[in-house]
């Protein structure tokens, strides 16, 4: 379909180009702002891209990238029910039992948890998880949780930026280009596990040294039992199956010709049927409405409106323009393109959530590849992106939606995190972990 047919007349004979360009900035300084709930305003600035003409609603569906959805739908589900078997709780307090409920080596175990279950489940969900746990503990032994909530922020994005499904940003970039799980493994695992020592090191000289806790409060954390917080272990059993499946297929996805919607969604499916077998039809309607409730749909929908303002202003050549600028800024060099990409996308995606950043980048990096040999010769630029986006998003509270929502569980708990503080240790820590990225992707791609 070419861009004439994909834009429709647009009223009043306005510039399309300059009516999507507002209906853009409009929506994400609204987003930005936190005023209005970010799926309403996405949604909204979607609506107004079709009604002034500046899409067809079939250009807009063409623009939403179901894979993406179906990845993170299925995703959603599949945690949803394992989370109820307690393994989560669990081998948190098996990980704070382990060090002797010794503060640092909580704080340790708990980040090294989070970014392993970021890397095979999604940093949203891991964090959803992990950050009522921490909350509980540090209660215990009667410290301030900041350390530990900020260490598992950052650990939920370097772990989230070593896979496919980890990441948000990963998932689009993934989809778009059609890169495999095995593809962001094989990639970016091996800096992500070096920016991770480098940030651990660098969190216990700001903290670690420091916290104490009294031996009254540390054996009130042994007491724990573990075992009590896994509730159904056969579901637990059912869950870890699948989990094992859908991991397997998404690692052989491409041998097997098999996008990764299609694996989430089949995971989610057969994991609603193991958890449902045998029971009555009213109760499996509860039970599945019950699943479906736990998926994060403001965030599903927050995406589908984004992909049609992103498609708006890509159809009708704002993104085009841009990529021209920026290849003339560089003076076309493709090394420069890239580290280009990489810092601009950290220091960006600290300063606005990375999902509507990448969201815009990725046509705009696509519209490049006639300059630098075709699809393949794209490849490192989509590693700076990745990079960039996923480890920039740890510069500021609203750098991603992980780190919203552990900010949203401190300030329920009492212990609210503020911009500025999260941001005085985050930030220089984001640079520092993009420098290292920086002459990772010298070394390994250019």
């Amino acid at each position: 379909m070419h861009q004439d047919e994909l834009i429709q007349h647009v009223i009043f004979n306005w510039d399309p180009f300059w009516v999507s360009t507002i209906i853009f900035i409009a929506t994400y300084l609204v987003v930005i702002s936190e005023k209005v709930n970010r799926a309403i305003i996405a949604l909204l600035g979607a609506s107004l891209m079709i009604m002034l003409g500046i899409l067809t609603q079939e250009a807009a569906i063409q623009g939403v990238d179901f894979n993406t959805i179906g990845l993170l739908t299925g995703m959603m589900v599949i945690v949803a029910i394992t989370q109820r078997s307690g393994i989560f709780q669990y081998i948190a307090i098996w990980s704070a039992k382990k060090v002797k409920a010794s503060p640092w080596g909580i704080m340790l175990m708990l980040s090294v948890v989070t970014a392993i279950f970021s890397a095979l489940l999604d940093n949203v969900t891991t964090v959803l998880l992990i950050a009522p746990i921490t909350l509980l503990i540090t209660q215990e032994l009667k410290i301030t949780p900041f350390p530990f909530l900020f260490s598992e922020i950052f650990a939920s994005n370097i772990g989230g930026a070593s896979t496919l499904i980890g990441d948000p940003p990963n998932i689009m970039i993934g989809s778009a280009v059609g890169l495999g799980f095995n593809d962001f493994v094989y990639n970016l695992a091996p800096i992500t596990v070096i920016v991770m020592i480098v940030n651990l090191g660098l969190i216990y000289l700001i903290w670690g040294r420091k916290l104490q806790a009294s031996d009254d409060t540390r054996q009130h954390v042994m007491s724990f039992d573990e075992r009590q917080a896994l509730k159904d272990i056969p579901l637990l059993k059912r869950a870890l199956f699948v989990l094992f499946l859908v991991l397997t297929l998404f690692i052989n996805a491409h041998s097997l010709n098999l996008e990764s919607a299609t694996i989430a969604m089949g995971g989610a499916a057969l994991l609603m049927l193991l958890d449902n077998i045998g029971q009555t039809a009213h109760a499996q309607s509860v039970n599945v409405d019950k699943c479906f409730k736990e998926a994060e749909w403001i965030t599903i929908f927050f995406f589908v409106g984004l992909f049609i303002v992103v498609a708006g202003v890509e159809h009708s050549g704002v993104l085009e323009l841009l990529a021209e600028k920026m290849l003339h800024m560089t003076g076309g060099d493709f090394n420069t393109n890239a580290l280009t990409i990489l810092w601009m996308s950290a220091v960006i995606s600290a300063l606005v959530d990375n999902i509507p950043f990448v969201a815009t980048m990725i046509p705009m990096i696509k519209s490049m590849a006639p300059v630098f040999g075709g699809a393949e010769g794209l490849m490192p630029l989509w590693w700076s992106l990745a990079l960039g986006a996923c480890l920039g998003g740890n510069g500021s509270l609203i750098g991603a939606s992980a780190n919203l929502i552990v900010a949203g569980y401190a300030e329920r708990a009492g212990f609210p995190i503020t911009f500025l503080k999260f941001m005085a240790y985050a930030f220089p820590l984001m640079l520092i972990s993009i420098a290292i990225s920086h002459f990772y992707i010298i070394w390994r791609f250019l």
